[in-house]
């Protein structure tokens, strides 16, 4: 009970936030995570991206099967109902812009000082992913991710906390349209932007500039947030 009441006690305390050089620093430093070890933030695009797929499939009443993650970066998640209409689309469309909200999310808690009680939340959110974690390489990277952020979470104090939050906040924004724009330009007939085509009749490259207008708006908004640009 006693730990219990301390992680509640962090959960809620709030932290200092970083001041505009600082953020810009962190933002650059950021940059260069997704520019060179891109395979690595990738990976945790792609969580991002399969949970965004099981957070809406669930909302919209499919009965979620389970989620896998790969090695070479990618993912797929499997729910159960109608093969079409609104309830599949909504599935389909949530997983390119989730790393984008993950971001946006994170940029509003850090820069309200709710550092800490941003980490612990994604804690939550990846212990529930586990449940339906389908394979030993998925349950290792959510399993570790989660290990990592909760141990920075209890040792780290509290201006690092704040930097630490608004690193990954930065790292899902910047990362989020990465992956919008390698699919624009691939012939992948299985992607999501094809499944898309096939139930909407929209075209595949509608369902990606509306991706990466999502992400990028993302990005602007959540950048002006953290650097604390006048509206």
């Amino acid at each position: 009970m006693d730990v219990l009441g301390e992680l509640w006690r962090r959960a809620l305390a709030t932290q200092p936030v970083p001041d505009q050089r600082t953020s810009a620093i962190i933002a650059a430093v950021a940059l260069a995570a997704v520019l060179l070890a891109w395979p690595g933030v990738r990976l945790l695009v792609t969580v991002c991206h399969e949970a965004g797929h099981a957070v809406v499939a669930t909302l919209v009443g499919r009965r979620l099967g389970g989620i896998r993650l790969h090695s070479d970066t990618s993912g797929v998640t499997v729910s159960r109902g109608r093969p079409s209409g609104p309830g599949m689309v909504a599935t389909l469309f949530a997983g390119y812009p989730a790393a984008a909200v993950v971001g946006l999310g994170a940029a509003w808690l850090a820069g309200a000082g709710h550092a800490s009680g941003l980490l612990w939340l994604l804690v939550v959110l990846l212990a529930l992913m586990l449940l339906k974690i389908r394979n030993l390489y998925g349950a290792l990277v959510v399993v570790g991710s989660g290990a990592v952020v909760a141990l920075a979470s209890w040792y780290l104090g509290g201006e690092a906390l704040s930097w630490l939050a608004t690193g990954l906040a930065w790292l899902f924004l910047l990362a989020a349209p990465r992956p919008v724009v390698e699919l624009l330009f691939a012939h992948r007939p299985g992607s999501d932007a094809a499944q898309l085509a096939g139930l909407t009749r929209v075209p595949k490259v509608v369902w990606n500039l509306t991706w990466l207008v999502l992400t990028v708006g993302a990005l602007l908004l959540g950048g002006a947030w953290m650097l604390r640009l006048p509206a």
